[in-house]
């Protein structure tokens, strides 16, 4: 029987998989082949639940592709109450995209998905509640809420984290719920399960961030299952506890003082000098439980997704010390080897924290070197950190990086060459011991080809040289001797502009009339922006030129002075004779004078309306030789050129703002608003108290004193019990005198002294002893009246009792006989 048994079940098994086999082979040829609505809604209403289950992946394969699949409402959701998990899944699906188009069906379902709250199986009960909070009806609300309630105390952590991340949606349908659900809130975030505690934290971020006192109990706890969270509850839990810090934990400091030889070369016991006259250091001071936070995310840098490393780099730039910024910045320079996207995340990440210090990058700097199929904010942002660290390298990365940069100037791609050349110039400023090396690179492109590159260098140029101009002259002039060569329209205004600011040294040795009288020549093939910077050229040569005339003029003519009132004849005012001033410019017959003349003349036939209007404009203010002086030759300051990530400068790590900073104004990012700062440190003497994040089990223990101190408060108890009116008598107390140090003790005085303790001990028992019986013969006096005036009345009860018992007997005798005559019919007769 057992054999048939099993080959029946074998049978019956075998069959199944035939079938099951059958069905994936039908499914996966019919597959590419879309049935119209009918023949789904034929599948939908089978009693098999194969052609069931094929109907609802067709159907949810005709939803993910936008198709319309609202008319197979009603024949979908009738498979709701099947026992069937995968048609269950699947009709809940469909009902969280549905529901709010078709509210009154999906009332008609909510029945049966209450009863699957009460299911055996953790997984459907799970599902049901994620499936009752989806459906965003605003009428269950209640419903969701009681749901949420029931989940909250289910024996699976399954449950419990669908619970909590039930709460926002609820929150989100009914906000008048907000006190239940911050109840429940408060249950699952204390949840000893560290999936369900980091889902209560997104909850709680998404629904009542500013709640931090619900935090204070459960922060260690959270502090310390953060390593065992998914990675979405890690990066919730990251940014609640670095809100949390900044709300919790002030900012102390103290000063450390530098270690420095005094006068007769010795130093203090601890290296600090005696005297409080020298300044130290400021160094933070951390409390002990963000100690713990900042030691316990410590593991997660070894995270596998970016995010998480992103998250704890920003926790220890934003609540942490210097030395946590530096164990952070190693993992996100290893985020370099991942895909391009996360490359570019990571480098303004980067970026951002090597604006504050980066004499910490500098032993990465090899990573940050231009690759051939790196993407152009990649590069762009390399190119920013090499030289960032550039002045705080040592000279063979500093070699390293110049060589780089000049590689790249010579690339065919033109933004790559114009950023190479800006970051030469960036270096140059910020490190004046590589300046001649920068300048003579720059200095050996302004004859390229390249109309880009020669165009930037001499930007470049120009932005150095204004740094120190008096340094630079023979500067000045190997770029007037290269004037010919530069074809580039702005390479060239830029060689005019540098000669126009050195056009007034050397006095008539200058080569700036020169220069203008060559451009002279070819002014008309010149370009407009060329021909601006030769208009002002020759303003400035023909300003120098009055210059040094009035200056003659008041040299040769010395002042006059009035004459003594003595010599003055009577109603006679006192005259001066004016200096001579310079030539009108028609009657100067000087060559600087004849250049601007000649110059006017071409300006006044060009075709361009601004060439025109500047020139009339430069010839008006030249009659005023004083104020000409102070609008064209006043002193220009050096331009400075700031990293491109200075506007990025104060937003927090791993936001979007990071990356789009810059653009919107003040509006936000790109004109939207939603960006949030973190919130200042609290002050001092303003933070909760840290008893607040105590648990029952955890309480601090503060040990007061030492076991000297133990010992003598034990001496003092002693002393205290050996009184006069103790049963020791005299002897205790000078026992307890000995003990105190006025004698020593022996042996046998300890031993008498327990002995006599112990008789003492009998004594005071005796005397409780007699107490506690004499008060309770009292009480057994009160009890024996008592029980007197009892007694009278159980007498009364008993005889009325015993009446009513009579008449019970009697009936009951009654029934015996009745019952016996009912049974002696009722037996049946014996047969032979």
């Amino acid at each position: 029987m057992e054999s048939i048994a099993r080959i029946s079940t074998l049978l019956e098994s075998a069959r199944e998989l035939t079938l099951d086999a059958a069905s994936a082979a039908r499914s996966a040829k019919s597959s590419s082949r879309p049935l119209d609505r009918t023949q789904v809604k034929k599948l939908l209403d089978s009693r098999n639940e194969r052609d069931v289950l094929d109907g609802l992946r067709r159907v949810t394969t005709m939803m993910y592709r936008g198709q319309r699949t609202l008319p197979l409402f009603s024949s979908v959701v009738k498979n709701v109450a099947s026992p069937n998990l995968e048609i269950k899944k699947l009709v809940y699906i469909y009902l969280i995209h549905h529901a709010e188009q078709e509210p009154d069906l999906a009332l008609l379902s909510i029945n049966t998905i209450q009863k699957s709250l009460s299911d055996t199986n953790p997984q459907v009960r799970a599902l049901a509640l994620r499936t009752m909070s989806g459906i965003r009806v605003p009428v269950i609300s209640q419903i969701v809420s009681l749901a949420i309630r029931k989940g909250t105390g289910d024996m699976s952590p399954h449950v419990r984290r669908a619970a909590a991340l039930a709460i926002p949606k609820c929150y989100r349908l009914d906000p008048s719920q907000l006190p239940q659900l911050l109840e429940y809130l408060s249950t699952l975030l204390g949840d000893k399960q560290y999936y369900v505690a980091g889902a209560a934290v997104t909850a709680f971020l998404a629904v009542c961030p500013d709640r931090i006192d619900l935090i204070h109990k459960h922060y260690r706890n959270l502090v310390r299952m953060v390593v065992d969270m998914d990675e979405w509850s890690q990066l919730s839990t990251l940014r609640l506890m670095t809100i949390y810090a900044r709300k919790c934990f002030p900012r102390k400091f103290k000063t450390v003082r530098h270690k420095e030889r005094t006068a007769s070369g010795v130093q203090d016991f601890y290296g600090d000098i005696s005297d409080g006259s020298s300044e130290g250091e400021k160094v933070p001071i951390l409390d002990p439980d963000l100690e713990l936070l900042l030691e316990g995310i410590e593991p997660l840098l070894q995270s596998r997704n970016s995010g998480v490393v992103v998250a704890v780099a920003r926790c220890y730039s934003a609540v942490g010390t210097p030395e946590y910024v530096k164990k952070a910045i190693g993992p996100l320079v290893a985020l370099l080897r991942g895909a391009q996207d996360i490359q570019q995340i990571a480098l303004f990440n980067i970026v951002s924290i090597c604006l504050t210090c980066p004499a910490d990058l500098v032993k990465y700097a090899t990573h940050f070197l231009v690759r051939a199929n790196d993407t152009q904010p990649v590069w762009e942002l390399k190119l920013e950190l090499l030289t960032l660290i550039f002045p705080h390298a040592p000279p063979r990365i500093k070699s390293l990086i110049l060589t780089e940069l000049e590689h790249f100037s010579r690339s065919p791609d033109k933004a790559l060459v114009r950023e190479a050349v800006r970051a030469i110039g960036r270096c140059a400023q910020t490190d004046t011991s590589a300046a001649p090396r920068c300048l003579r690179l720059l200095l050996s492109q302004i004859t390229s080809l390249d109309g880009t590159l020669a165009a930037e260098s001499l930007t470049v140029i120009r932005h150095l040289i204004q740094q120190d101009p008096a340094a630079h002259v023979a500067t000045v002039i190997r770029l007037a001797k290269n004037l010919d060569s530069a074809t580039d329209p702005q390479a060239r205004a830029t060689i005019i502009w540098l000669v126009g600011e050195f056009s007034g040294l050397n006095g008539e040795d200058n080569i700036a009339a020169d220069v203008l009288r060559i451009l002279l020549k070819d002014f008309a093939s010149e370009s407009e922006i060329a021909k601006r910077q030769i208009v002002l050229l020759g303003a400035k040569v023909y300003l120098h030129h009055l210059n040094r005339e009035i200056e003659e003029a008041s040299q040769s003519q010395p002042e006059q002075l009035p004459l003594d009132d003595s010599d003055h004849p009577p109603g006679e005012e006192q005259q001066f004779q004016p200096p001579s001033g310079p030539k009108l410019l028609e009657d100067d017959d000087h060559p600087a004078a004849k250049l601007w003349r000649y110059l006017l003349l071409f300006v006044r036939y060009d075709t361009s309306y601004d060439l025109r209007d500047r020139a009339r404009v430069y010839k008006a203010l030249l009659a005023v030789p004083q104020l000409a002086t102070l609008m064209l030759l006043a002193p220009k300051p050096a331009p400075q050129a700031p990293s491109p990530s200075e506007a990025r400068k104060g937003y927090t790590l791993g936001s979007a703002a990071l990356v789009l900073a810059g653009v919107g104004g003040g509006l936000g990012v790109h004109g939207l608003k939603g960006y949030e700062d973190l919130p200042d440190w609290v002050e001092e003497g303003r933070e909760p108290d840290p008893e607040l994040r105590d648990t029952e089990g955890e309480k601090r223990k503060v040990v007061v004193g030492g076991a000297s101190e133990a010992l003598d408060a034990y001496a003092s108890s002693s002393a205290r019990k050996a009184s006069p009116a103790s049963p020791l008598g005299e002897s205790g107390v000078a026992k307890a005198a000995r003990a105190n140090g006025l004698g020593e003790k022996t042996l046998d005085d300890w031993l008498a002294e327990e002995s006599e303790e112990e008789k003492g001990r009998v004594g005071v028992k005796q005397a409780v002893e007699e107490e506690e019986e004499e008060e309770e013969e009292d009480e057994e006096e009160e009890e024996e009246e008592e029980e007197d005036e009892d007694e009278d009345e159980d007498e009364e009860e008993e005889e009325e009792e015993e009446d009513s018992d009579e008449e019970e007997e009697s009936e009951e005798e009654e029934s015996e006989e009745d019952s016996e005559e009912d049974a002696r019919l009722m037996r049946p007769s014996r047969t032979s």
